[in-house]
């Protein structure tokens, strides 16, 4: 389950979760006809076990009320998550780049020339992104500010109201204590997480 999944359940309600150490596992999975599309994340929620991971996001953010009063505000949070996700999911990829050095100065001029102008622009006043309550688009956008961070320190020095974003979503006791040495946020991917991804799902690449 990665990161974005986890910070919203934080928000929520506690819970475990299970990382696929040995291929045996992945193939019990299987067998056992856990895997819709045969791939993971996988969530147990209300007795469902829900994979995709926007299928999993949407669910939990309906269920928690962090997904807009209405058709409007939804589509809002919609368009800014997916925004979030596309920076996400570049920096997530870093580690399968032939090379990294390029990818990362990618990044770096996407991020500040694309994506974070336009959440600088739309937390202009207001203290969330949509409807002036938490949702999960806030969240999304949390995790990726801190996930820049790690890549590129003081990128967000030329953007005050998203930096002022960030500390305020610190400051939400249930964000701050999985933040918080020990907790069950993970760091970020590295090579020796690779390989064991390649021996569990068998990657050829």
């Amino acid at each position: 389950v990665n990161c974005k999944i986890l910070k919203l359940f934080s928000l929520c309600s506690q819970f475990d979760e299970v990382f696929l150490t040995s291929r045996d596992q992945y193939l019990k999975l299987l067998e056992n006809g856990d895997l819709l599309f045969q791939q993971v994340p996988m969530v147990e929620i209300d007795g469902m076990k829900l994979v995709q991971t926007r299928a999993i996001l949407n669910y939990i953010a309906e269920k928690y009320n962090l997904h807009g009063k209405d058709l409007k505000d939804r589509a809002m949070i919609d368009m800014y998550s997916e925004g979030v996700m596309d920076l996400n999911e570049m920096i997530m990829m870093l580690i399968m780049s032939p090379d990294p050095k390029a990818k990362l100065e990618e990044i770096e001029k996407k991020a500040k020339e694309r994506y974070l102008p336009v959440f600088e622009k739309a937390l202009t006043g207001p203290v969330y992104l949509v409807g002036g309550k938490l949702s999960c688009a806030d969240v999304y956008l949390l995790e990726c500010t801190l996930m820049l961070e790690e890549k590129f320190a003081g990128i967000l020095k030329d953007f005050g109201n998203l930096k002022s974003f960030q500390g305020r979503m610190l400051q939400i006791p249930a964000v701050n204590r999985f933040l918080l040495p020990g907790s069950k946020r993970k760091p970020p991917p590295d090579h020796k997480l690779l390989a064991l991804a390649k021996e569990v799902f068998n990657m050829k690449f």
